[in-house]
């Protein structure tokens, strides 16, 4: 990424369009998109999981090499988390255009998309930084979660029986269908649906909740730089789930995940929008689309 300064002004040169695959309108408003961009001296790139959906003119790229000074997200949060889990690091900063059931992680309407776009290419418009988690099992380092890594069996309604451990100390055990460990950004997630708690943004937490849990517990809430370990008792295998993108089985005697604050943070395009007003209008009253 290589953003440019001139007179104090950011100027972008370069622009990646990711859009969901199922809605024509999503597409047909990326390809108006590119030629926008194009329009004002734009080099743009779009995911070639499109080249076969649309006759977008312009260059075809994969996300994971999608190293552009900004990224277009057409889509949901569903959208969003997946241009988050693949695109190189550090990650272009997202704009998420809400064609989604929610798009809480959105920040404009498709009817203002134009306008959000010749804002940010006048330098109006703010950046917000999210926390993501890094989870590893044994030596092996899984994707970034910008929203939340699940734990489970693996099969609907076996329980999982694990040991909570905060920076290497057994805590308590739970008896659940599976654990979210979760991000301030992803407590209004899978988190929120299972009985969690939203966190303001100040709070830069982990939360950790159960999934139909027979133990008496909510949420627990840990400080950011904590290192949290849950150890699977039985049974032995070991199904994670991360951001609804990434999935990892594993069967061992001896099951065990470590989840930690990442180095690495996802960054949104943000222009007025705040919060609060997100939450009552996009997720506490949100009806269907």
């Amino acid at each position: 990424m290589s953003i440019l300064t001139l007179n104090g002004d950011i100027v972008f040169k370069s622009a990646g369009l990711v859009a969901r695959y199922d809605r024509e309108n999503a597409l047909q408003l990326t390809k108006e998109l590119a030629v926008h961009l194009n329009n004002r001296g734009i080099k743009v790139f779009i995911e070639d999981s499109l080249t076969d959906k649309t006759d977008i003119q312009a260059e075809t790229i994969s996300l994971k090499e999608m190293k552009t000074d900004f990224i277009i997200a057409i889509g949901g949060d569903g959208t969003i988390l997946r241009a988050c889990i693949n695109s190189p690091k550090p990650e272009p900063p997202i704009l998420g255009i809400n064609m989604g059931a929610r798009g809480f992680l959105t920040e404009v309407e498709p009817e203002d998309a134009f306008k959000a776009v010749d804002r940010i290419l006048e330098g109006n418009f703010r950046i917000e930084k999210c926390t993501k988690l890094s989870a590893k099992i044994d030596n092996e380092t899984l994707p970034d979660a910008l929203n939340d890594v699940v734990i489970s069996a693996g099969e609907p309604s076996k329980i999982l029986y694990t040991e909570i451990c905060k920076d290497g100390k057994a805590i308590m055990k739970c008896q659940a269908d599976g654990l979210i460990v979760a991000t301030q950004t992803g407590a209004t997630g899978y988190s929120l649906s299972a009985g969690g708690p939203v966190l303001d943004k100040g709070v830069d937490a982990i939360l950790v909740t159960p999934i139909c849990s027979l133990t008496v517990f909510k949420s627990l809430v840990f400080p950011t730089e904590s290192e949290i370990t849950l150890n699977v008792i039985r049974p032995k295998t070991m199904f994670i789930m991360i951001d609804g993108n990434y999935h990892y089985r594993k069967s061992e005697k001896e099951l065990s995940v470590k989840i930690t604050k990442s180095k690495n943070v996802s960054s949104f395009i943000r222009f007025e929008n705040d919060f609060y007003e997100r939450l009552s209008c996009r997720l506490l009253f949100q009806g269907p689309r």
